[in-house]
């Protein structure tokens, strides 16, 4: 399976990686919706018997429990994948969720996620949002410090803006970036992806298939049915009038796979690998089953007439 360096780092990655954000179940602010706990460590182990080789995951995702999940899945594993893990979203005794970059806050954080993950070093911390701003500083040098000691081998940031990542890198260096990408989110392209290229950051994007929404399996129906909990309710994307155009777009992507037996999901994965600038994709997984309908994405290439269908009918969408 094709692999690719994070940045500078030592860190050879598979082009696709395991996302534990639905794992965490639900029950907290942000949730994707329960989850069957009996599907999550079968998913995990059919992923990595594929050949992906890193899994990423947050405290935050189930509030400590998905970095349990994972814990779980790769005891006895051997070769044991890389594990990405994010810090500075906390939460209190009600399950409320903070934001905390402070420095004593990190590093306890740190120390949480290592028990929780049953290991002595953690292969990229992240930062998981850059908030507070005025923090970014205090937060980034403590990331630095736990660096130094060997808690963690490299250190990173999800959701940041070319200023942030500039203000990090006046402390210490980032190995890699982690940023929403799909063919429907594209923001990035305009400034975060050209600095990380031009600077030889690593990028994971995060909702290669827009939380679920390019498939093939979304409806509206599906939809309406959310859970209340459910965090996609409030997505423009998953809200007319933009829900329509994005099934509109799937139907495209439908109809590209099927030249190549191919699902609409490795499809859209398959645009965002196409980017030189993307190292890698995570891809969530809630079962076994959805494992091989997505894992073919890691070495499916587009051909450059339909990376132009897409583009047009994505640019004919936008100016409707």
């Amino acid at each position: 399976m094709q692999k690719r360096q994070l940045g500078k780092s030592d860190l050879y990655i598979t082009t696709l990686g395991i996302g534990a954000w639905a794992i965490g179940g639900g029950g907290w602010n942000g949730s994707m919706g329960p989850q069957n706990e009996d599907d999550s460590i079968p998913a995990i182990h059919a992923a990595l018997d594929h050949g992906l080789n890193w899994i990423d995951t947050a405290a935050l995702y189930g509030l400590g429990h998905s970095e349990e999940v994972v814990a779980r899945a790769l005891k006895g594993r051997s070769p044991r994948p890389y594990v990405f893990t994010k810090c500075e979203r906390v939460w209190d005794s009600n399950g409320t969720v903070g934001a905390c970059l402070k420095a004593d806050s990190v590093r306890r954080e740190c120390e949480d996620s290592l028990r929780r993950l049953q290991t002595d070093v953690i292969d990229l911390y992240q930062i998981h949002w850059p908030e507070p701003d005025e923090d970014i500083e205090e937060g980034w040098t403590e990331l630095s410090r736990l660096q130094r000691e060997g808690k963690v081998r490299y250190i990173g940031v999800s959701n940041f803006s070319v200023r942030q990542m500039r203000q990090a890198m006046a402390i210490a260096p980032i190995t890699a970036l982690q940023p929403p990408y799909s063919i429907v989110t594209r923001a990035i392209e305009k400034e975060n992806l050209p600095f990380t290229e031009e600077n030889n950051k690593g990028v994971i994007v995060y909702s290669p298939m827009s939380a679920g929404l390019l498939t093939g399996a979304m409806t509206r129906e599906r939809v309406a049915n959310f859970a209340a909990e459910d965090w996609r309710r409030n997505l423009p994307n998953f809200q007319e009038p933009l829900l329509s155009r994005n099934l509109k777009l799937v139907e495209l992507l439908r109809d590209i796979g099927n030249r190549h037996g191919r699902a609409p999901g490795e499809v859209a994965i398959a645009w965002t690998l196409n980017n030189p600038a993307v190292t890698g994709a995570i891809v969530g997984f809630r079962s076994a089953k959805q494992v091989s309908g997505i894992v073919g994405a890691t070495e499916f290439r587009l051909l450059p007439s339909e990376l132009l269908e897409i583009e047009n009918a994505t640019r004919n969408e936008a100016a409707a």
